[in-house]
């Protein structure tokens, strides 16, 4: 069998799913999700095989008109992982319809020769009958080459994307190793795990003006069975933010590392021994370091 292998681009406004349907495609969760839209910071690739087909999925931060540097930053992000794909998977969240952002996205697509399908997500939020009119609508602005209505939390739908997908990649030799799920390093993964535990526990604007950097890796095997000692700083911009993350008496980092530890360990299949520390960085969004990385 001639084997097939290429990039899919997710992008969307925030908040409209991205990263639940990458971890739906790929069977993994490779991407943090929170209700909170910005969750994502940075591309994270994650692969699914189908058919003969490597697909490379790129779970791209949110387009939002951004306006800092470090926002900006984010976006561009996005935009890059658009520039590498194959084939573009646009998000659009049924609940919230054809609004400014999507045809911000849109008009944007138009000047980007890339074969694109529409992907309209959330459809157990709305009523049915509201659901063609929107993709009339969407096919109005940009010729896609099909849609797909899903629900990516509960998984239906996910699977008529893959065997759509999967002939549409181009031939080549596969990248990545049947096994291999994405090309996230692990001690990346577990800054992410925890940097979303404090997005789910603290409130506000709080998490957008935090980072979580890992700072010491120890790894070993006894009897076989792999234990991982971590330590991660959360990064903060105030003072008055440290204290929050703290929590009284330090019960609220406490909860942050207890949650982090498990699902790290769940993710890597090992058992973690997690240590967390907060420091104050006031300025750490200007690090031009930080936005490369992103």
């Amino acid at each position: 069998m001639n084997k097939r292998c290429g990039y899919v681009a997710l992008i969307g406004a925030p908040n409209a799913g991205k990263s639940t349907l990458l971890n739906a495609l790929t069977g993994a969760k490779l991407s943090i999700v929170t209700p909170k839209p910005q969750t994502t910071r940075r591309r994270v690739r994650g692969v699914a095989n189908i058919d003969g087909s490597q697909i490379i999925f790129v779970d791209t931060p949110g387009i939002f008109d951004a306006k800092p540097d470090f926002e900006k930053a984010m976006v561009e992000a996005a935009w890059a992982g658009v520039a590498e794909a194959d084939v573009l998977v646009l998000l659009i969240d049924a609940s919230r319809g054809l609004n400014d952002e999507a045809r911000q996205i849109i008009a944007a697509l138009k000047k980007r020769e890339k074969k694109a399908i529409l992907v309209i997500n959330k459809v157990d939020k709305v009523e049915k009958p509201l659901l063609p009119e929107l993709a009339k609508s969407l096919y109005e602005l940009f010729n896609f080459e099909r849609s797909f209505m899903i629900s990516a939390t509960r998984g239906d739908g996910v699977k008529d994307i893959l065997r759509y997908l999967a002939p549409l990649m181009p031939q080549a030799v596969w990248l990545y190793p049947e096994n291999e799920l994405t090309d996230m390093p692990e001690r990346s993964m577990a800054a992410e795990i925890t940097r979303e535990q404090c997005f789910l526990r603290l409130h506000a604007e709080l998490p957008y003006g935090l980072m979580v950097e890992g700072e010491k890796w120890e790894e070993q095997r006894v009897k076989g069975k792999r234990t991982i000692r971590i330590h991660q700083t959360i990064i903060t911009e105030r003072e008055t933010h440290k204290k929050i993350i703290l929590g009284k008496g330090g019960a609220m980092l406490k909860a942050i590392g207890s949650a982090a530890r498990r699902k790290i360990g769940g993710a890597l299949g090992a058992e973690v021994h997690l240590f967390l520390f907060v420091k104050v960085r006031e300025t750490w969004k200007d690090d031009p370091e930080i936005r490369k990385q992103l």
